[in-house]
This record gives structure tokens, sequence and C-alpha cells, in this order.
């Protein structure tokens, strides 16, 4: 089916050109490589960082929570006991 329709057309099949590219163009090349290496660092320190300090927020988070309610049972106590000092009198 498709011979026909070729014949009747009249038309050669032409090669399309395959553009040939220097591939020292197409690649990143040492350069680029050494970019590549230098952001993946800079990242793996970033995070790293960025880690340690939300660990140490969460730590001093954690600490003053416990320090507060010390606090508040120690005011508590005093309360309580000079509740029973006015009671007394």
């Amino acid at each position: 089916m498709h011979l026909p329709l070729a014949l009747l057309a009249g038309t050669s099949v032409t090669p399309i050109p395959v553009p040939t590219v220097d591939p020292e163009l197409v690649t990143p090349g040492p350069w680029g490589f050494g970019i590549i290496v230098f952001v993946t660092v800079a990242v793996v320190l970033l995070a790293a960082d960025m880690t340690r300090r939300i660990r140490r927020g969460r730590v001093r988070a954690d600490i003053q929570e416990e320090l507060d309610a010390e606090e508040a049972e120690r005011d508590a106590r005093a309360r309580e006991r000079g509740d029973r000092d006015d009671q007394a009198l």
C-alpha cells in the first residue's frame, strides 16, 4: 500500500543530515565537575550545620521547659506553705 503511494508521489527519499557536534562544546569538562563537587560539599555542610542548630534549639527548649516546670512547682509549694501559715494564725 505504501509503495504505490510513494510511486504516485514521485518523491525520492533524501537522508536527513545528522548534525555533528564537537563533544568539547556539550560536556561540562573539568570546570563543570569542580563546580558540581563544590556545590555538593557546600550543601552537605549546610545541611549538617542546620541539623546541629535545630538539635541545639530543641535541647535548649526542653531544658527551659524543665526549669519552668521546676520553678512553677516551687512557687506552688511556696504558696501552699503561705496559705497554711495564714490559716494557722
